[in-house]
This record gives C-alpha cells, structure tokens and sequence, in this order.
C-alpha cells in the first residue's frame, strides 16, 4: 500500500476492509465492508488501524501495513499492541504485519465474566481462536506468528488447534504453562506473584489495583527506562479502566483453570506442536534463572520441529521486544525465510 494513501486513510480516520472479490455485494455489507474509526497511533503513524468482529459481539482491535506474508504480532501482560512498535518497521519490506491489542488489553473488547468459576472467555482456546477469526477477516489462510508473554501463549495454542494455520512460530520469554505452574514454589512463586495475586477470585485483585493503579503499573512495568514515554503511558493507563483490569485478571484465572485443563487434555491426546518453532528468553528473566527452556518446549513439540540452536537467552529481561528489539528482529528475518 502506498504510504500517502495510507495517510489520507488515516487522517479521515476511517478504514474500509474489504473481502476479496465479494466488496461490491450489496446485500451482505455487513460482511463485506467494515467501517472503523480509529485514532492512528503516534508510534504508527502510516499503519492502518483496524476494529473487526471475530464472532459473538466481540471485535478486535489493531494496526497493520507492509509487503509481504503475513505476520501476526502478539503483545502479551500488561500491554496492548505498542510492544511491537521498535521491530515493526525495519519488517514493513519483508511482511504484512497484523498487530492487534489481544481480547482484554488495548482496544479489543474486554467481555464480563458471568459466572465465577468459569473463565473461558479469556482461555488461551479462545484467544486463539479470535486471533485466526481476525487473520480469515483479513483473507490470510496461513501465517507466521511471533508472539510474547501472554501473546506467546495464545501462540502456543493456535499452534496446538490450528496446526494448519502456522508456518512457523516464534515464542519470547515464557516456558509452557503447565510446566511453570508445576514448578510453584520459591523463588518461582515470589518472582511471578502476580500470575498467582491476579487468579485470585473477583473482586478482590480488582479493588486492589483500582486502589492504587500507578502504583501496580510501577510494579509490573520493571525496566521502565525500556519504554517509550508514548506507550508506557498507555500501559499504565490500562490498570486505571475497570472493565481492563477485570479482563487481565480473568486472563490469569483462565490460566490457572482453562489453560492448565487444556494443555493436560492435549498431552494426553498426543497433540503437539507441529510447526517449526524458535524461543529467545531474557538472560536476566525468570525462564533463564528456573527453567531449562529448549527441554521444556522439547517436550510439547512434534520431533525436530524445535530450532535448538536457534533457541537461546537474549541480554536483558522479560520484556524482550523494546528491551532487546535488534534480536527479535534478526530473529525474525532469520527464520521466517
């Protein structure tokens, strides 16, 4: 797409999605042609934004632009889309980038809990599933995905459910689910408290944090000198809205209930993942200092689907796509070739 016209897309903050060759049928203009307004975010400042329905009254949210196969790019807790936003452009010549704020974060719908022993709206089998609902809205049948954090999981499972939809995958900073619950104690427990403080039963983690938001954002937010002014602030601004906060809790309930059911069911089905996969997790994060990481993704992994070598520790922490944003990139234009 060409750059002038993306602006003055941009500046009438309106995007029109088009279905290929179905864009002039009149009678299904609902699914034909999708009328989104936005704001264009400053750390995008010549990328499409878009808000598209992925089914049952929820929309996802996002930016997208670049030449190329598609690429989806998955930020994980506590941020929205704007992680991407120091990898993104050296891409634009290689890939289509489709960057969304997962369901819960950002701009995406952020769906009530209604019954409180269930969180399966925030299940990782959801999440996935929004996330190929978005890709087929966009006429992308196959795709690669890079993912962190809790985008990385949400990787993990599209992985696992839609094997036929991954090219190849490229996971940051996290281990499987399952294997890092079972590893529950100190000094893992105290070094990843909140995955353990935000499962707990609402309201409580809610009215907590809604108490003292900046205060939670300094918390989880560590290596601030990281993060751009522009998008630190819109981090930090999640824990002020309540409907957010509740889908981040209910993210972390899944994850302790739905997700851990799910993974153990698929373990005992045989169902791995079949892609070729990559892993990059920080020197100085949890995954290096308790977890023997190609062994444990080793385990979820069709033979040989894992790049052993490629696999590695990155200088740095957690936060690996603004704190080390040269080796995601290499990463990716290394192995989505």
């Amino acid at each position: 797409m060409g750059v002038e016209g993306a602006k003055k897309r941009l500046l009438h903050r309106q995007v029109h999605v088009r279905k290929a060759g179905t864009a002039n049928d009149k009678q299904h203009n609902r699914e034909q042609l999708k009328v989104v307004i936005m704001e264009a975010s400053p750390l995008y400042p010549d990328y499409l934004p878009f808000n598209l329905p992925v089914g049952n009254d929820i929309t996802i949210a996002g930016v997208r632009s670049g030449t190329g196969p598609p690429l989806l790019l998955l930020h994980g807790f506590p941020q929205t889309h704007l992680i991407w936003h120091r990898v993104a452009p050296p891409l634009l010549d290689s890939f289509t980038l489709i960057i969304p704020d997962l369901r819960g974060y950002g701009s995406s719908s952020k769906p009530a809990a209604t019954n409180p022993d269930h969180h399966s709206l925030y299940s990782k089998s959801t999440m996935a599933a929004d996330m190929v609902a978005l890709m087929q809205e966009l006429n992308y049948q196959k795709f690669y995905i890079c993912g962190h954090d809790r985008g990385a999981r949400v990787a993990h499972k599209l992985c696992i459910d839609y094997p036929e939809k991954v090219i190849k995958c490229i996971l940051l900073d996290i281990c499987p689910t399952k294997s890092m619950f079972l590893a529950a104690r100190h000094p893992f427990a105290q070094l990843y408290w909140h995955w353990f403080f935000l499962a707990q039963a609402a309201p409580f983690p809610e009215d907590v944090i809604a108490a003292s938001p900046a205060a939670f954002a300094r918390k989880t937010l560590v290596a601030q000198e990281s993060y751009d002014e522009v998008a630190y602030k819109a981090y930090a601004a999640q824990f002020e809205d309540r409907a957010t906060v509740h889908a981040m809790c209910e993210d972390y309930r899944a994850a302790a209930k739905e997700d851990m059911e799910e993974q153990i069911a698929a373990e005992e089905a045989g169902r791995k993942i079949q892609c070729p996969l990559r892993v990059l997790w920080g020197k100085e994060a949890v995954v290096e200092k308790l977890f023997d990481a190609r062994a444990e993704w080793r385990k979820v992994c069709v033979e040989g689907a894992l790049d052993e070598e490629g696999s590695f520790a990155v200088e740095g922490g957690h936060f690996i796509p603004e704190e080390r944003p040269g080796d995601v990139l290499r990463c990716i234009l290394d192995f989505f070739r």
